[in-house]
């Protein structure tokens, strides 16, 4: 675990369970918790009686237990959730911090139990699949730059939906993006490195499809800058964007599976794109693919200079030259 957890601290009671306040002057009490069992609680305090509104649409999120309880005071109730592996301890509280930031405006106890319910919903799609641990700074750098590049595929270029389909990159396959005879591969650089983007499988810059590109975006970190934004801004504003339920869900799967949870972690750096260049693959274009290596030699990676490729450079119109439809 990366940091210390306020569930540590809370001794296990004999019964019922063990509280502490877990944010001051809130009009809406929140508290950590750990039951008898020695399970990690988080708890909302609320007035008065919201069981039909809590059981009007049954919720389940793996991991985590969810309850609606009689409150210590008459005429309260408590939202009860209850980590049940501690292993996702991390996790949990990353969760329940966004959560409880919801929460310090709110004052009525019916809106807070709402609010409580769409961080659940919303939770939901990033518990299941997700791989234990932080994105690395520099798997952050290369989400941030596959999203970039899905928003200007939804805002420009073809539907929601078939937009966040054509994004792959989080599926592991060997493209970021693929759609109709269109692959395109993409890659991050900071603002202070070199000229060089790291090629990290033979199979990277090898595609089954007829055309394939390779994106580069240049991040630049000025959290000063008007249009600068965080990884999990980013997420908020393509969550917010997006018109379709469908490509929403589908999008809030893939980014639980590329290893993405809204935490706080990812509040910062604050990105700005400072250069996108795109590059046709082909002919001559100096790469290392599988079909072309000598029997034994696998799982290889390489730097590929950006000098190097100039001549293959071309405008990201060039990617859409061809009428985009359905994705394929």
């Amino acid at each position: 675990m990366s940091r210390p957890l306020p569930w540590e601290q809370i001794a296990v009671p004999a019964i019922d369970y063990n509280v502490r306040l877990a944010g001051k002057d809130m009009p809406v009490p929140v508290f950590w918790g750990k039951d008898a069992r020695g399970q990690w609680l988080t708890i909302v305090e609320l007035a008065g009686d919201h069981s039909t509104e809590f059981n009007r649409e049954p919720l389940t999120v793996h991991g985590i237990g969810i309850d609606l309880r009689a409150g210590e005071k008459a005429g309260t109730q408590r939202l009860v959730l209850t980590l049940q592996q501690q292993i996702n301890g991390d996790l949990f509280l990353g969760l329940c911090e966004t959560l409880l930031t919801a929460l310090v405006p709110v004052t009525d106890s019916a809106v807070a139990l709402g609010v409580a319910l769409a961080h659940l919903r919303r939770w939901k799609a990033f518990w299941s699949g997700r791989r234990a641990g932080l994105l690395t700074a520099e798997e952050v750098r290369g989400l941030f730059a596959e999203l970039s590049f899905l928003v200007d595929l939804y805002r420009n270029r073809m539907p929601h939906r078939d937009a966040v389909a054509a994004w792959c990159g989080a599926d592991r396959t060997q493209q970021d993006f693929i759609f109709r005879d269109t692959a395109v591969e993409i890659k991050s650089l900071s603002g202070r490195e070199r000229n060089a983007v790291r090629i990290s499988s033979e199979d990277q810059l090898e595609t089954l499809s007829s055309r394939l590109f390779l994106a580069v975006f240049r991040l630049s970190g000025l959290p000063e800058a008007r249009d600068a934004r965080s990884l999990n801004a980013l997420v908020s504003l393509i969550e917010q964007e997006l018109d379709d339920a469908d490509a929403i869900e589908d999008f809030l799967r893939k980014l639980s599976t590329a290893g993405y949870a809204p935490l706080q972690d990812y509040d910062a750096p604050a990105f700005v794109v400072s250069q996108a260049r795109t590059f046709a693959v082909q002919d001559d274009f100096p790469r290392l693919v599988r079909s072309a290596l000598p029997d034994g030699i696998a799982r290889l990676s390489y730097d590929l200079e950006l000098e190097s490729i100039e001549k293959f450079e071309c405008s990201s119109d060039v990617i859409f030259e061809v009428r985009c439809g359905t994705v394929g």
